[in-house]
């Protein structure tokens, strides 16, 4: 595949606009279809806005205002050295709902997107009218099984199977591995962390690949895991955990592929103790991480049930 370094590249034409705003002071690329309330779609490690492509239109049909965007540090977004801690990364998208004009918005995040819904949930709560969490246990849910398991040598080890937080710890090398051979570490992990029936996975992985090679976005994407694992040992990460010990009262949808690697089954039903309002959580069947993308019209139906059965 040819290297592409242009963050102009990741504007993949097709039935959405393009068009950047500028929120907690950095501007922000996003894609959008639709009309209605707002669903805001935020995309996990290694993708960027494209990861939604089944969804905006869906969404945009349903009768919803559908955004997609490249988190900082992603896609065509900007890339400021700093600014990769839950926090701030928060007041992105707290501050991405107001610039669109609206108050509040429906959450839809993989991955750590998918974290990043939770957290906004919680450090902002009058912008988020629902969590959908794909693939994405409540953070403290997730944290709490890392440290029971990460002594055991058990292979249903979730400190194990998010063994690629650990490794991203390292200067530089991370980067470089990443990146190295046009980005084929991204194809392998897709590979290697979806189910078997996923067509449009070798599209998927030249999208990724070549989105991973814009100046900047390795270094970026690397930094969200070096914040989740040094924050650990940090007063900001205290700060965070007791903010987010709050129980949420905002609707959550949790959607996982049954044969997710990186969420082990007993992790799945684990966020419960941080929420006190309406949940459901269904399990897609022979999906792996990516159920937006590997079951797309199952996800879609899922989604937009979900948001429309909730009071106004």
């Amino acid at each position: 595949m040819a290297t592409r370094l242009d963050p102009s590249s990741v504007r993949i034409d097709g039935p959405w606009a393009h068009r950047d705003v500028h929120a907690n002071g950095i501007r922000l690329h996003v894609a959008e279809t639709g009309e209605g309330p707002l669903v805001l779609l935020l995309h996990g490690f290694a993708g960027f806005w494209w990861s939604w492509r089944h969804q905006l239109t869906a969404l945009g049909d349903a009768g919803f205002r559908a955004v997609a965007v490249d988190l900082r540090g992603y896609g065509d977004s900007d890339k400021p050295p700093r600014g990769y801690d839950a926090w701030t990364l928060s007041g992105d998208v707290a501050g991405l709902v107001k610039s669109l004009g609206e108050t509040s918005a429906h959450l839809v995040g993989h991955d750590w997107g998918g974290l990043l819904a939770w957290s906004v949930a919680a450090l902002h709560a009058r912008v988020v009218t629902s969590v959908t969490a794909v693939s994405a246990p409540h953070p403290l849910a997730l944290r709490a099984q890392i440290g029971r398991t990460a002594l055991r040598r058990s292979p249903r080890n979730q400190a194990r199977a998010l063994g690629h937080l650990f490794r991203a710890q390292l200067p530089l090398l991370p980067e470089r591995r990443l990146t190295r051979d046009d980005a084929a570490a991204v194809e392998r992990q897709l590979r290697s962390w979806s189910g078997r029936y996923w067509p449009e996975l070798p599209e998927a992985a030249e999208r990724y690949r070549a989105a991973m090679l814009v100046p900047g976005v390795a270094h970026s994407a690397l930094e969200y895991h070096r914040w989740a694992l040094r924050s650990q040992v940090r007063s900001e990460g205290r700060r965070y955990a007791e903010a987010m010990a709050r129980r949420l009262t905002t609707p959550v949808l949790q959607l996982y592929g049954a044969d997710d690697p990186l969420v082990l089954p007993r992790t799945r039903p684990s966020s419960t103790p941080w929420i006190a309002g309406h949940t459901e959580t269904h399990t897609l069947p022979q999906v792996g991480h990516f159920p937006h993308e590997e079951a797309p019209q199952a996800t879609n139906a899922r989604v937009t049930s979900f948001i429309k059965n909730l009071r106004p």
